[in-house]
């Protein structure tokens, strides 16, 4: 098949599976800004931040589990890979269980120490308490999809996320704007969304026969590789909430509650365009994986470029259309008027960053798609680390102005530090090779 469009054959869907992911975050935000106003809007976003962590862990325990399980086919050892997958399954099980536990007594204690008070505290709360008890749902759903993808089914594995989405996005209609349920009912939306998922990527593993029954000797050893992969991706899914988090935070002190209604509705459109490159690097994965397993590294590189080309073009078309959507942007998530004026203004800022940011996220994948797993950790969570130690100065220099700089700063600085991290891999790849590296 020519190269080009196997490499179509993947990302593609993937990009659009991921799309719909970053809809997905949105959707409550619009019935229930459209609902319920600022306050409404404010709290599903200081909120969403542990949704997202849940999401992450989905996604990092699978990316992970799907990484080696198609490296170690690759390798020609189908018994080790099948109990990867068995692995994974077992991991994302317990994770539901232990997030689930773990996190319901203190969702007040979470949404305190994100900045909530008054109004915003309540309806938050009344939104986290729903999510985290089917915590479960949205771990399975993130976690399973990758093994799809993974598995050469990359048209199925967008089919059944597009089922989830459509069904949050009726039961979103029904239960925040027929029944007028409020953030419970956004919440119990996105719950029974996300099963739709779950249970459909159930039935692919029986269907296609994968290996989800078999010995299991080696488990430890197992969910320890699994980890050092996952710690990449899970982190790369979480880190633009990280970020969410530690903005409303100080966006909280700078400028108020009208300064996170206004980044809400950035966030929101922001959330989108980067899960379109986290699409094309986890798109590109598997055939990365692959061919790394098969020790075929100049076809490693030339899926990696073209992952590259791809992600700065989809930054740079979404720049011009979010540029010339931002006054229109407030509106669409029934932000006040003067909230609208403020998004407008401040959306500029922050398109600064998205070619930055394409570039170290498909970086990331790259690394962590062969195995680099120290690279990777260092592009994934310098960025957020950056932010705060930028938050901590340029607020104190530009007010509310800063904080917004400081995220464009922080990407900036990653993409260097990802380009580093790069150039070192290929001169060790080039003298691995028996070739001097070039200056």
């Amino acid at each position: 098949m020519n190269r080009y469009r196997l490499f179509a054959q993947y990302v593609f869907p993937s990009v659009v599976a991921f799309a719909l992911s970053g809809i997905y975050a949105i959707v409550d935000g619009f019935f229930v800004g459209h609902s319920m106003g600022d306050a409404g809007l404010s709290a599903i976003n200081i909120a969403f931040p542990v949704v997202s962590l849940m999401q992450s862990i989905g996604t990092g325990i699978g990316m992970g589990g799907a990484v080696l399980w198609t490296v170690r086919k690759g390798t020609g050892d189908e018994e080790a890979a099948g109990k990867y997958v068995r692995a994974t399954l077992l991991l994302l099980i317990a994770a539901s269980a232990a997030v689930t536990a773990g996190v319901f007594p203190f969702t007040g204690a979470i949404l305190k120490m994100f900045g909530a008070e008054g109004e915003i505290f309540r309806l938050g709360r009344e939104y986290l308490n729903v999510i985290v008890l089917g915590a479960g749902f949205q771990i399975l759903a993130t976690g399973i999809v990758p093994i799809i993808r993974n598995n050469g089914s990359s048209f199925f594995a967008l089919a059944v996320m597009v089922s989830g989405f459509l069904s949050n996005i009726f039961l979103d209609y029904l239960f925040v704007w027929v029944f007028e349920m409020g953030t419970e009912g956004a919440a119990a939306a996105t719950i029974l969304g996300q099963m739709v998922t779950t249970v459909l990527s159930v039935i692919y593993l029986f269907v296609r026969r994968l290996p989800v029954f078999g010995p299991m000797s080696g488990f430890g050893r197992m969910a320890g590789n699994i980890g050092k992969i996952g710690i990449a991706p899970f982190g790369l899914t979480l880190s633009p909430m990280i970020s969410l988090m530690l903005i409303n935070r100080f966006s909280m002190s700078e400028g108020g509650a009208e300064a996170v209604a206004c980044y809400a509705c950035i966030a929101y459109a922001l959330t989108i365009v980067q899960v379109l490159m986290q699409g094309v690097g986890d798109g590109s994965q598997p055939l990365m994986s692959r061919y790394y397993g098969k020790g075929r590294y100049s076809q490693v590189k030339e899926i990696r470029r073209m992952a590259y080309v791809s992600a700065l073009v989809l930054a740079a078309v979404c720049n011009g259309i979010l540029f010339f959507a931002r006054e229109r942007l407030g509106y669409l998530f029934g932000a006040s008027e003067s909230t609208r004026l403020m998004v407008a203004e401040v959306l500029p800022v922050f398109l600064v960053g998205l070619i930055f940011y394409a570039f170290s996220r498909i970086t990331t994948s790259g690394f962590y798609a062969t195995e680099k797993n120290v690279y990777s950790y260092f592009c994934v969570y310098a960025e957020p680390l950056l932010l705060l130690a930028l938050l901590f100065v340029l607020p104190l220099l530009w007010g509310q102005t800063g904080v917004w700089w400081s995220v464009v700063f922080s990407q900036v600085l990653t993409a260097g530090l990802a380009l580093v991290l790069k150039t070192r891999e290929d001169q060790e790849g080039r003298r691995q090779a028996g070739r001097p590296a070039e200056d």
